[in-house]
């Protein structure tokens, strides 16, 4: 297709208003826009880093379970490889948070130095390194896998702050909803993967299996990301001319400039809170169920380990799929001025939370098989929708801070990694069904709260202490990027 619109803003002729019109797209073949292939690359990328966090959550049921083993006299023995009662089970699942809390603002801080990239990328390979030798080191001592655990929480911490500092490069004011949820979705996705191959990995070929192979499989992707990423368009060899005139007209001119951070003004601002409440809600809710569905569906389901993986995988999957409905939604509305950004962030994340208020308190007492899994699952996967609320919402408000934001907010929304399994092994002590739903009705009860905050707070403008002062007293609003932020 030819590029002959002028930049600027262009008539829509169905609306009537100004839409933001002016690359006519290379190729409908995504592949052919380097934008999307960083967004892909990312998303493998989270796809890898959940399941290197989420392997252990599968791993354990194997670990701890009861072998039925018949000595040579026809005697029945019942051996358990790793005695570990629930409050060290609970200690061991919640160790890689203890490292992961640690280093979020870090990861944000440096991307914002040295390029997203370089830190994205180290942060999965050492973690991929540290998962291939989680085995040996489980069988010496407890105590190692438990330092282990928290390297590789340290290690993946600055994972989703400097994806920020990507997206600030590379996407266009009107693609951030489905760019940053592209390459988010590679989480759950990748959890969908996890939950019913790692349990039937450890089932088949042994708990440690899974270990080997998905570390494995985090340093090939890194080869790749290595080298096919670059930190600017313009640093890449291999984008169209095209391409890289719109993301930097859209942009703004990038410099290559240190970024300096108003800190007291981010650290007050309503705005920024709102989000980080959202986050933290969403994160209690995902965490819980990331770390003890196995678990639960074991113990009051009564469900067999592979089956368990593929009941526990389909929350993940519907959420994955509705982030990418969302995020498309997201955009769709805010380029046609259907909505504007303020009321499409707090629309998608306040009726997920509602929505997920209900049907977790609605878990908490259909305690049955079927009734359970599409409670969990309906839960779950409109979380797909609040993604494409508050994640987004960082870089609405501040994208030159984007990264370091993500990292204040994803270190406050990790306590929920810490906190949930912790609580869940004090609570459920004798695995009853009663138990449990003290722990349905915590999730419930947060959700609702991150809704009511987030419903009053949160705002989709570029915050006043973002604003580039010199640049941006200069030329005005002359500049469309200043239009589309504050849509």
């Amino acid at each position: 297709m030819e590029n002959t619109k002028e930049a600027g803003a262009s008539k829509d002729p169905g609306h009537g208003t100004l839409r933001y019109d002016e690359e006519e797209e290379v190729s409908w073949m995504f592949w052919h826009k380097r934008r999307y292939i960083v967004a892909v690359l990312a998303f493998f990328g989270f796809f890898v880093s959940y399941i290197l966090r989420v392997n252990l959550s599968i791993a354990i049921v194997k670990m701890t379970a009861n072998e039925t083993a018949i000595d040579v006299n026809g005697t029945t023995h019942y051996n358990r490889e790793f005695d570990w009662d629930s409050k060290l089970q609970g200690l061991v699942l919640s160790s890689f948070f203890y490292g992961y809390i640690s280093t979020q603002l870090l990861g944000g801080w440096l991307a914002s130095r040295i390029g997203g990239k370089r830190v994205f990328g180290f942060g999965i390979a050492v973690t991929a390194f540290f998962t291939i030798i989680t085995p040996p080191i489980t069988r010496y001592s407890i105590y190692l896998l438990i330092a282990v655990r928290i390297i590789e929480g340290i290690c993946e911490g600055v994972t989703y702050p400097c994806i920020h500092a990507i997206w600030a490069n590379w996407a266009p004011p009107l693609e951030r909803s489905k760019l940053a949820t592209l390459a988010f979705s590679g989480s759950f996705v990748g959890t969908v993967f996890a939950m019913p191959v790692c349990g039937i990995m450890a089932e088949r070929f042994g708990w440690p299996s899974i270990f080997y192979v998905f570390g494995t499989l985090g340093l090939i992707w890194y080869v790749f990301w290595t080298i096919v990423v670059k930190d600017h368009p313009e640093d890449d060899p291999y984008i169209n001319e095209s391409e890289l005139k719109y993301i930097k007209r859209t942009l703004g001119t990038a410099e290559h400039q240190k970024v300096s951070h108003p800190w007291k003004a981010m650290l007050t601002s309503p705005a920024v809170w709102a989000i980080v409440a959202a986050h933290f809600s969403e994160n209690w809710g995902f965490y819980t169920m990331l770390t003890q569905l196995p678990t639960f569906m074991n113990d009051v389901l009564n469900f067999k380990l592979e089956k368990t993986g593929f009941l526990s995988a389909l929350p993940y999957l519907v959420m994955a799929m509705v982030l990418q409905i969302s995020g498309h939604l997201a955009d769709y509305f805010r380029s046609r001025k259907i909505l504007t950004t303020t009321q499409v962030r707090k629309i998608f994340n306040c009726s997920a939370f509602i929505s997920q208020t209900i049907f977790m308190a609605c878990t908490a007492y259909i305690l049955t098989p079927n009734g359970a899994v599409t409670c969990i699952t309906i839960a779950v996967g409109l979380g797909g929708f609040a993604w494409s609320g508050f994640s987004v919402n960082y870089l609405d408000i501040a994208p030159k801070h984007a990264s370091v934001l993500m990292g204040i907010g994803n270190t406050i929304a990790t306590l929920p990694g810490i906190l949930s399994p912790l609580i869940t092994g004090y609570i459920v002590k004798e695995k009853t069904a009663d138990e449990w739903r003290i722990v349905f009705l915590i999730a419930s009860i947060i959700y609702l709260i991150g809704a009511v905050i987030y419903g009053i707070f949160a705002s989709g403008e570029k915050q006043a202490w973002a604003l580039e002062r010199k640049r941006e007293q200069d030329v005005g609003y002359d500049n469309p990027t200043m239009e589309i932020d504050n849509l």
